[in-house]
């Protein structure tokens, strides 16, 4: 199969501090990666270097025509703001039945969901509109950056639910961070080992071994799990 994204010898620095050193890895198409490492590991880093938000040394290589779509780990905005989802959405050029599709995509059934302020909407809700926002544009790779860290446990399982059904409707490669065990296990195809320097790349059950969490977070450590119901 043919890899979409080629990445050799990168390098990143963000205010005169190396956070990624030296890293190289390919995906494939319909490839579904995870990225593993402790906080301050350059994970975020990596992410939007990937989507060309920052400078970097090295070579990073997208096929031709490959659409992107990225969802933050947090979207900065005043709780106070008066911008309403619709409004949101409408940046993208979407009004009428349009709006509509875009938010049921993502499992909002309420259309009054449109006309609340993004300060107003749950953590939950506002994660969906995120996905729906990068949706609109059909991409080819959808990159996610811990799309669960503000939300509770229930929100989780309906998130990963609606991650897994993205991806069978759409045949999409996804790239995403997270420190959940039993989420890796069911959607990653392949493992990215970082801290700041490359240290493993393979199918889980190759790489995610004690040696190597040893390794990557510098100590004997318990990952959180919990099991996702169908």
């Amino acid at each position: 199969m043919q890899n979409i994204l080629e990445v050799k010898n990168l390098n990143v620095s963000l205010d005169g501090e190396k956070v990624i050193e030296n890293l190289s890895f390919n995906l494939k198409a319909g490839e579904n990666l995870v990225i593993l490492g402790p906080n301050g590991a350059g994970k975020t880093a990596l992410l939007k270097t990937l989507i060309g938000a920052n400078k970097f040394s090295g070579e990073i290589r997208w096929k031709q025509g490959m659409r992107i779509g990225y969802v933050p780990q947090k979207f900065p905005f005043e709780k106070t703001m008066p911008l309403t989802v619709e409004e949101f959405l409408g940046f993208k050029k979407l009004s009428g039945e349009k709006l509509f599709q875009a938010i049921d995509s993502v499992g909002i059934k309420n259309n009054a969901v449109l006309k609340k302020k993004l300060g107003e909407v749950s953590s939950g809700q506002l994660q969906r509109i995120l996905i729906a926002w990068a949706l609109v544009d059909n991409p080819d790779v959808l990159i996610f950056d811990e799309p669960t860290a503000s939300i509770d446990i229930e929100g989780e399982e309906t998130i990963y639910k609606l991650l897994a059904q993205i991806e069978k409707e759409r045949n999409l490669t996804i790239i995403m961070v997270t420190h959940d065990l039993s989420v890796v296990y069911k959607i990653a195809d392949s493992v990215l080992c970082l801290n700041r320097k490359f240290f493993c790349h393979g199918a889980p059950q190759n790489v995610l071994n004690s040696e190597n969490f040893r390794r990557l977070y510098g100590e004997e450590i318990k990952f959180y799990k919990h099991e996702h119901h169908k």
